[in-house]
């Protein structure tokens, strides 16, 4: 089952490791230029965006978004 993910190459030899994986059609480098968001997740967001602006009070912290998290 293919994953996929988007990486930061920080450092030369990084490089040389992602070009022979390329080689090996282990990877595929996808240029930024063509990773495009669709417009129904921007909507979401700027959806959600609004809302919480307008009801501020329904926000949790951090913290607590952990707590909740391994409480579970």
């Amino acid at each position: 089952m293919p994953s996929s993910y988007h990486i930061i190459i920080k450092k030369d030899y990084a490089s040389a490791i992602i070009e022979d994986l390329q080689k090996l059609e282990a990877v595929e480098v996808i240029p930024e230029s063509d990773i495009t968001v669709p417009q129904w997740q921007i909507d979401e967001v700027l959806k959600r965006k609004d809302y919480y602006q307008q009801h501020p009070e329904e926000l949790i912290g951090w913290e607590d978004a952990l707590k909740m998290l391994n409480a579970e």
